[in-house]
């Protein structure tokens, strides 16, 4: 369980609904990882220049990976599309934002010493596939965990936002002093304040021994919640009677995603790789997936021409300027004219499809709201610590969330 350093009621809850709060088989390599993110770096300019035009939410994650943290980590993973469907519906002057995470580990002997024992898995990114392959990435092994160096690593290495208008959020977890390491927290901590991000701190371990070991006191230097948890807590996933159609269009779904360039192949691979991955946890992981995947924080105009040109990647006239080895097989043969039918066909058909996984969706969440109020007090809070810990800050910066 947790305990908010105010005085409000005492809420139990989960690990990264907590990290958001405060935000699948064999585990790619460090060097496989690398090069994914090298590829994602090298359209990064482009990337910051539009996601500039409108609201962000820039949320960096950072996960202590020692021996004793693979309930933290199971946690994590089982959490993510809870996370991005909290945002869902969050406006600010009536624009909906972009979503970025980033994901760092640390605290982890196989890791480099002369880097802390950190290691960043994900700069930011809208490409949620890409966190979720971080996260089942994620090896526990014992070793030195430095929050302050972690925190300053993050402020340091991230593209994060000049607007003092944006939510720019660290999320650290993790269960040993959070006075470790050779940079002093408290720097780190203005460090992160100075440009404008809070840093929430989530102690996996009993409230009072977190607040001896510094945990509270980081959280409040940068205006951040200070939290403790049971990092062992299972997770409980509850399955509704729309969660098998839900699977069906999520299939459907990825049949209208048309993978371009470099990124293409691989990128559309992942993302039929995640949904296997969370599907073998559970049917309602997946739901939820594809509850995210319908929702606009869903964006893949990196690599799928449908969300290229909606998000003015490319434009429609650039279509007949692709060579065949950047297009999918069934656009090879195609004259410019044929592209542009195609795409405008898979186009229509995300949108009817994502319309039908939206109304679904709807139709779960209240199925599971009154499943959650059948059970204990502990399963049925758990949503709601999530709403009202994000709310509190995205009102700090005029983002409105629906209920």
């Amino acid at each position: 369980m947790f305990k908010k350093h105010s005085k409000q009621p005492t809420i139990k809850h989960t690990a990264l609904t907590l990290a958001i709060a405060c935000l699948v088989g064999g585990a790619p390599s460090h060097e496989a990882l690398a090069k994914s993110i090298s590829a994602e770096q090298s359209t990064s300019v482009q990337a910051t220049t539009r996601i500039a035009r409108g609201p962000r939410i820039q949320l960096a994650i950072l996960l202590d990976t020692s021996s004793s943290m693979d309930g933290l980590i199971d946690q994590t993973r089982n959490q993510l599309w809870s996370v991005v469907n909290e945002f869902s519906t969050a406006k600010r002057n009536g624009q909906t934002p972009t979503l970025e995470v980033a994901l760092f580990e640390y605290g982890n002997n196989n890791l480099s010493k002369s880097s802390g024992y950190i290691r960043k898995l994900n700069h930011f990114t809208g490409e949620l596939d890409r966190i979720s392959e971080g996260l089942f990435s994620l090896q526990t092994s014992g070793g030195d965990e430095f929050c302050g160096m972690a925190v300053q690593t993050a402020v340091d290495s991230l593209q994060w936002s000049q607007s003092n208008n944006d939510i720019k959020i660290i999320f650290i977890a993790g269960n040993e002093p959070f006075t470790q390491g050779p940079v002093n927290y408290k720097q780190a901590i203005s460090l992160a304040k100075q440009q404008g991000i809070a840093v929430n701190t989530i102690f996996a371990g009993d409230h009072q021994s977190g607040v001896s070991g510094g945990w509270q006191t980081g959280a409040q230097l940068a205006g951040g919640d200070y939290m403790s948890i049971d990092a062992n807590r299972a997770i409980v996933h509850i399955e509704a009677p729309q969660d098998k159609e839900i699977a069906r269009l999520n299939n459907e779904l990825n049949k209208t995603y048309v993978p371009y360039g470099a990124l293409g192949k691989d990128s559309a691979a992942r993302q039929v790789e995640q949904d296997q991955k969370n599907s073998s946890i559970s049917p309602a992981l997946l739901a939820k997936r594809a509850k995210s995947k319908s929702s606009s924080y869903y964006s893949n105009s990196k690599w799928d021409l449908v969300d290229a040109i909606n998000d003015g990647e490319i434009q429609e006239a650039e279509l007949a300027e692709l060579k065949e080895d950047q297009l999918p097989e069934p656009m090879k043969n195609m004259d410019a004219e044929q592209r542009k039918d195609y795409v405008a066909k898979q186009t229509q058909e995300r949108k009817r499809v994502k319309a039908e996984i939206a109304k679904l969706s709807d139709e779960r969440d209240q199925f599971v709201k009154k499943k959650k109020q059948e059970q204990s007090e502990e399963s049925a809070s758990m949503s709601d610590a999530l709403s009202q810990a994000v709310k509190k800050q995205a009102s700090n910066k005029g983002f409105e969330l629906g209920s």
